[in-house]
């Protein structure tokens, strides 16, 4: 029986993921359009038929990313509703359970904001409001938890988990996982004792 191929993405589609693969490999400086289209098995000029230049390129990953970042918020919200700690927790497992990730290149937002400098402008914008928007919902998941000191909280949790992938990625010391979930879980028990 012949074997059935896996439908091929739209080239839109395809650069995006070569993109992505890329710029969390190897930074978004290094990598070039070339580079891009020919992993994405596509050309330059298809690229730019897509994306006016490497800022819009990265502004869209990023934009996707981000997305990706709020969505895991959404499903954490309908899988655990009234249960501000739950989702809380939730989101501290979605980090960990992608710290091998980080072990290669660390938080790709963070990574992005030190190599973008002054060059892209608007993709350090987008990374900024994202983080501005993940502390803002951990901040309100406290105070649904009836923490009387949400934001202290909030920005504690921001800390740890930023911390976290950065010694992830430096290896300053083993139990990284177990030692940052136990320290939030404490914290959110006793906030919310």
């Amino acid at each position: 029986m012949p074997r059935l191929s896996q439908p091929r993405l739209p080239p839109r589609d395809r650069l995006l993921q070569a993109a992505e693969a890329l710029f969390f490999q190897e930074g978004i400086v290094r990598v070039t359009v070339d580079a891009i289209a020919e992993k994405a098995g596509s050309t330059k000029m298809t690229l730019y038929r897509h994306f006016a230049s490497k800022e819009v390129l990265v502004k869209e990953w990023i934009t996707l990313l981000t997305e990706d970042y709020s969505a895991i918020f959404d499903e954490l919200a309908r899988q655990f509703p009234h249960q501000p700690q739950q989702q809380i927790m939730g989101f501290v497992r979605f980090i960990t359970d992608n710290l091998d990730d980080t072990l290669q290149r660390g938080c790709p937002f963070t990574n992005t904001l030190a190599e973008a400098g002054d060059q892209f402008p608007e993709v350090r914008t987008l990374i900024v409001a994202h983080k501005q928007r993940q502390y803002q919902r951990l901040c309100t998941l406290c105070q649904q938890a009836g923490i009387t000191e949400a934001e202290n909280l909030a920005k504690e949790i921001t800390l740890l988990l930023e911390g976290m992938q950065v010694v992830a990625q430096n290896g300053g010391f083993t139990d990284l996982v177990t030692f940052t979930t136990h320290l939030i879980q404490q914290k959110l028990e006793a906030a919310a004792g």
